[in-house]
């Protein structure tokens, strides 16, 4: 019989290569048969805390062999897995908690250590899979659990308008159509490596079609992954496969293009793929098959994708893509009209990857889950974005109908922002935009309108903003305006905000090294911020992890110390930078 759930179609895999390599992570490889034992052993541990089918598990885990065995161990239970990023704020996983009705935690040590408030009563799984958990036996038989195809598989919560996190439930059914794809048939994916955080949805991708195809995830280290980094693990691990989101594949490209030569195929998308990163990419490694594509989480990841056939001119608007096997994609128009070829409308999509809708958002689900227009009665996603056929049939990616942004790859609502800020007793209107603050670089910029009588400390909201939010969503730049400008309609005119930099704090103006000089200029380069001072702080200069990669490749190019996105978390001013890149260099603790 066809395996109908992704964990029987992994037993499936277990059953065939029990030997076979399932997961490497740091100096550990963990084969199929170990995989499934361990992922039996906590599933049944699972079952004995009281979760039933259907019931979302957190995870709040690093990435790393207990992640696996957690993501099997809940499907194995008849649950489905909801993703936490651990670099987001306590306040924001609260909330998704919250909205997911309280759900049991499973969280490695490091989680629990780190955060012990939200992880009390989490169920601990180290990484050899193993789970403490009071008074149940330890057997190797996994649970049975009644799980249909249409039963959830995993919860992934994305940014919301209204300033609440939404949930898009994936079922079995729509993960095993995303695997089963002929894309994927090549074997340029049996050794992928896993780079994302594991609650951003392009982990469907890296965990699933490896694991449910039998072949082997490479598992990197903790952390944003830099060029460095990157370069080494492609090339010890053999990876075959990989995925970069389209800033991070420029990043790459600008800085260390061949360093993707071991790769077979590279996927990249989540964003405007900029034709020049490719067309370097493609020229370093003329070996290398670049894959542009497009989705979203309520279409399981990827609808829409495509081989670039050669490097592109510099300056071209690459297309998205062909809709994938299976997907139906319409472009419509406001009166649900196909629009001809070259003609902008909305693009629709149908078929088997279409999730469940919003957990616990049967409004949401039925705004944006709709029938066909033409009668037919066929399920459609309103995907919100504008699109155009090109004469050869491909999907051109055009912008949003709403004020979503894609940041770093990820889905954000400004009006998520916007109503953190306008909470601020000292803000009478804020409005928040993107903003490319260096080309092909886009964050998000706020604009703040005082209460009368009230002070914006802009300090003050950054850190409000930061504690509440993920990095990439607390914005770059900041400016305090008297009014913002309304259109004739009374709407805010975003076309008539002033552009804004990312503002530097106070402090000492005048390096007192030349490595602090250097540092300097880097942060300025990189974050596009002006007169960069040696007490600036990287991130609070509008730096993310995106940029810290770029500025640690530019830095080891510089100085020829290499350092990890780690030091500059611990030290993330350029005094301190500059510090650590000296002690490097003498060896000498300054």
């Amino acid at each position: 019989m066809t395996p109908d759930t992704a964990h029987d179609l992994f037993s499936l895999r277990a059953r065939e290569a029990p030997d076979s390599v399932a997961v490497v992570s740091g100096g550990r490889r963990t084969s199929y048969r170990e995989l499934a034992q361990d992922s039996d052993r906590l599933a049944l541990r699972l079952r004995a805390a009281g979760v039933r089918p259907g019931d979302p598990v957190a995870l709040l885990m690093e990435r790393s062999t207990a992640l696996f065995t957690a993501v099997l161990a809940v499907l194995k239970a008849g649950a489905c897995y909801l993703p936490l990023h651990d670099a987001h704020p306590d306040p924001r996983l609260e909330r998704i908690l919250e909205r997911a009705g309280r759900p049991l935690v499973l969280a490695d040590r490091a989680s629990v250590s780190a955060r012990p408030e939200l992880t009390r009563g989490a169920l601990v799984v180290d990484d050899g899979g193993t789970a403490r958990a009071p008074g149940t036996a330890d057997t190797a038989a996994a649970p049975t659990a009644e799980v249909s195809p249409d039963s959830p598989a995993y919860v992934m919560f994305t940014s919301g308008s209204s300033g609440e996190p939404k949930g898009v439930c994936v079922s079995h059914s729509n993960v095993l159509d995303f695997v089963r794809d002929p894309c994927w048939d090549t074997g340029h994916h049996l050794r992928v490596l896993m780079v994302a955080p594991h609650a951003f949805s392009v982990s469907t991708y890296e965990v699933l079609v490896p694991l449910l195809r039998g072949g082997t995830v490479v598992v990197a280290p903790p952390g944003p992954v830099g060029v460095t980094d990157l370069r080494r693990l492609l090339r010890e691990h053999e990876i075959t496969g990989l995925h970069l989101t389209a800033g991070l594949f420029r990043v790459v490209a600008e800085e260390d293009p061949d360093c993707l030569a071991p790769v077979r195929e590279v996927l990249t998308g989540g964003d405007v793929v900029s034709a020049d990163a490719v067309r370097r990419v493609m020229t370093a490694c003329p070996d290398v098959v670049v894959r542009t594509t497009y989705g979203a989480t309520e279409t399981t990841l990827f609808t829409v994708s495509a081989p670039v056939p050669e490097p592109p001119d510099p300056g071209t608007r690459l297309p998205v893509g062909r809709p994938m096997a299976g997907v139906d994609a319409r472009i419509l128009d406001e009166e649900g009209r196909p629009v001809p070829k070259g003609v902008t409308g909305e693009l629709h999509l149908s078929g088997p990857r279409l999730s469940l809708g919003y957990l616990g958002r049967p409004d949401l689900t039925d705004e944006r889950f709709t029938r066909a227009p033409d009668g037919s009665g066929r399920r459609t996603f309103r995907t919100g974005d504008l699109a155009r056929w090109t004469d050869d049939g491909m999907i051109q990616y055009v912008g949003r109908m709403d004020q979503q942004v894609k940041i770093r790859g990820f889905r954000v609502e400004p009006g998520e922002v916007e109503a953190i800020l306008s909470g601020m007793p000292e803000v009478a209107h804020a409005t928040v935009v993107p903003r490319e603050f260096r080309p092909g670089d886009t964050r998000l910029a706020a604009y703040v309108v005082p209460a009368a009588g009230r002070v914006v400390d802009l300090d003050e909201a950054r850190a409000l903003l930061r504690s509440l939010l993920p990095d990439y969503m607390v914005p770059a730049g900041f400016a305090v305006m008297s009014a913002l400008p309304l259109t004739p309609n009374g709407k805010v005119d975003r076309a008539a905000l002033p552009p804004v930099t990312a503002d530097r704090g106070g402090g000492r103006e005048t390096p007192r090294t030349a490595t602090e000089k250097t540092v300097c200029a880097l942060f300025a380069d990189v974050i596009g911020a002006r007169d960069v001072g040696p007490d600036d702080d990287f991130f609070q200069l509008g730096g993310q992890s995106l940029l810290a990669v770029r500025l640690l490749n530019r830095l080891e190019a510089e100085t020829g110390v290499a350092l990890g996105v780690n030091v500059l978390l611990d030290s993330p001013t350029v005094s301190a930078l500059a510090a650590e890149v000296d002690r490097r260099v003498t060896g000498v603790r300054q």
